[in-house]
């Protein structure tokens, strides 16, 4: 080999060997390069519906994922992630390389929101405090959905006055981007399970709407949780309405007053001027007292009939009532439970 060939060869070879280094450096620095984040596990990045490149990487910076933002740009401008942004909430767990983070993002894999929707949520405002605290979703764009009379009739054959109605049990899987046409179908779909033509039949033939009917299941499951008492509690209340008796239903006025974990009632709760008072105010009132259970929904549509104008929690407070159809019988009952609860020592 000529002097010329070996030099020639020599700078092929640290030509061949620069390249290797600096591709080695490219690949280590933007592709297989760690992120350690400091004294945590896991950070997550809230990626807002229309959000731009720029927003991500300030987002980014600001939790100390990142610290190179112009690395961080020149790499998720080479994988498209600009025409590829999901919104959603994403967990960045500490070790995650850039690469990673990026297709996160790309091909949206989120952290699905877990939304649970049971009777621990008591009125509408609570309804709405918790969906705006678990969503991107704002309080006033649920609350423009609740007060809308178009949108509520057509969909759900509802009001502003008794929307509670429409939120029914459920736990859902949700984006945390999710758009309020979306989550509307979902309450919509999970509603018209619940009011199948049957329940709608049978609400139809008691005179009554499924909104009425949610109205008063919610007393009922208000009052026991036991199917059987639900039914028979409900045939009271079904006899009261008949005769245009008020319900007097204690539920009714720990929602008013909004003592929520109250266990007895108070002679001073009975004094609040509110359509809920169902001691001042005869029939129905304007909604449901909490989300509605199927279970006392079908509790109320299969009521038991019978000849009771009254009931009244045992004293053994096991979830069962005493039922008559006196008043001076009802007093003697609730003379017993009475006594039960002051011996408790349950005073509100």
């Amino acid at each position: 080999m000529s002097k010329k060939t070996k030099k020639t060869f020599l700078k092929v070879s640290i030509t061949l060997i620069m390249l290797a280094l600096a591709a080695f450096f490219i690949y280590y620095k933007f592709f297989a390069q760690s992120i350690h984040l400091k004294n945590k596990n896991y950070v997550y990045l809230y990626i807002e519906t229309d959000s731009k490149l720029p927003t991500i990487i300030n987002e980014l910076e600001n939790l100390e994922v990142i610290s190179d933002i112009k690395s961080f740009e020149w790499l998720a401008k080479q994988m498209k992630l600009e025409d590829n942004i999901h919104p959603g909430k994403y967990r960045i767990n500490d070790g995650i390389t850039t690469r990673q983070i990026i297709n996160l993002i790309k091909y949206a894999k989120e952290e699905k929101i877990k939304l649970t929707l049971n009777s621990q949520i008591h009125n509408l405002d609570e309804f709405v405090n918790y969906t705006a605290d678990k969503l991107e979703l704002s309080e006033n764009e649920i609350e423009q959905f609740l007060n809308d009379g178009q949108w509520l009739d057509k969909d759900f054959g509802a009001t502003p006055e008794n929307a509670f109605s429409i939120i029914t049990p459920a736990i859902y899987e949700i984006s945390w981007a999710i758009s309020l046409n979306d989550f509307v179908s979902l309450l919509k779909e999970n509603y018209t399970k619940i009011w199948n033509t049957n329940r709608k039949s049978s609400a139809k033939k008691m005179g009554y709407t499924p909104a009425q009917i949610i109205a008063l299941a919610s007393i009922v499951q208000s009052e026991s949780a036991i199917s059987s008492e639900q039914q028979k509690i409900a045939g009271v209340y079904i006899n009261r309405l008949k005769i245009n008796q008020p319900l007097q239903a204690d539920p009714t006025l720990i929602f008013a007053n909004k003592r929520f974990n109250a266990q007895r009632v108070l002679d001073a709760d009975k004094e609040i001027d509110s359509p809920y008072n169902t001691y001042k105010y005869v029939g129905l009132p304007p909604g449901p007292i909490c989300i509605t259970g199927v279970q006392a929904i079908d509790a109320v549509l299969n009521y038991t009939k019978h000849k009771y104008y009254y009931f009244c929690a045992k004293p053994s407070l096991n979830g069962y009532s005493d039922f008559s159809e006196t008043y001076a019988q009802h007093q003697k009952f609730a003379k017993a439970y009475q006594a039960a609860i002051e011996k408790r020592g349950i005073k509100k």
